[in-house]
């Protein structure tokens, strides 16, 4: 398929008519321990709506990413809204697709596909999840030099947020040099080439920062430690997470007992689906809700 570059959608409120029946779902690789499900039933019965969130776990089905076309087809021909997509689909699932919202387009990376008149359209909602819980956590803070690690399909997400909320400058460092110097290119060119750059370490690059954002695995159960040595820490700097599982990270954790002001990665994770549920159901959910609700969970 052919996609646009370009696509608007505007909000949409709760006037209390809205679809009663939904049906979604989640494409990806190991993705049994998910919080999406949990995330959107909760807030559609909330809404007095009835939500089917399905898991599509190409693990499960002992498929890879080349299977893309066959289960979007599939959910297409079941009456599926759409699906979110994770890792490993999120580029892959692009030439699919008709059309790309002007984010996704940039980012280059697609998380929700919604299945509208016969079009399969693409959006990414990862970088608005970001952005939300930032600004929700860490108003006031300074945005004049921002250091990331991490410049992967999340990174590219989050560094994409950074921007657009005004950070002055953004250094990447990312164990690929390579890779983290295409996103800044990429970066540069959209925003401006004086406001993106890398650098070679975390201890270079830190010097001089007002913030930290960790934007690598690091700091999962599954990838426990911290992303740089503590020692490169310090109490004027603050510190975002994105990993959420667990919520309280070995680099949050040591953040806070210097004092930095942080925010973990839940946020991230309920605003990203808050604006998913939104563009599914037409509907305005509300994020004070699935944030208690996922803190509760």
């Amino acid at each position: 398929m052919t996609h646009l570059t370009s696509l608007s959608r505007a909000p949409a409120s709760h006037s209390g008519a809205g679809p009663e029946n939904v049906l979604v779902g989640l494409i990806g690789e190991g993705i049994g321990p998910s919080r999406s499900p949990a995330m959107h039933q909760g807030e559609a019965a909330a809404q007095g709506i009835r939500l089917i969130y399905k898991l599509l776990d190409l693990h499960s089905f002992d498929l890879g990413a080349n299977a893309l076309e066959t289960l979007l087809r599939s959910a297409e021909l079941m009456g599926f809204s759409g699906v979110n997509v994770t890792h490993p689909c999120k580029q892959a699932v692009i030439p699919l697709l008709d059309r790309l919202s002007s984010d996704a387009q940039a980012l280059g990376a697609v998380n929700t596909v919604l299945f509208e008149s016969g079009q399969r359209i693409g959006h990414n909602t990862d970088w608005h999840g970001f952005a939300e819980a930032f600004k929700l956590r860490m108003a006031g803070a300074s945005l004049a030099r921002v250091v990331q690690l991490g410049a992967g399909g999340a990174g590219s997400a989050v560094a994409y947020a950074m921007l657009k909320m005004g950070a002055q400058h953004l250094t990447l460092v990312d164990a690929d040099p390579q890779r983290a110097a295409a996103l800044a290119a990429k970066f540069g060119a959209l925003f401006g080439e004086d406001r993106v750059s890398t650098a070679a370490s975390p201890a270079v690059a830190l010097a001089g920062a007002t913030g930290l954002i960790n934007a690598t695995p690091i700091g999962m159960a599954a990838h426990p430690g911290l992303p740089l040595p503590a020692s490169l820490l310090r109490p004027d700097l603050w510190v975002a997470e994105i990993v959420y599982f667990p919520l309280e990270t070995a680099l949050l954790k040591t953040a806070r007992a210097l004092g930095c002001r942080t925010v973990d990665g839940g946020g991230m994770a309920v605003f990203q689906a808050a604006e998913a549920f939104r563009l599914f159901t037409g509907i305005t959910p509300d994020t004070g809700r699935m944030l208690m609700n996922f803190a509760q969970g």
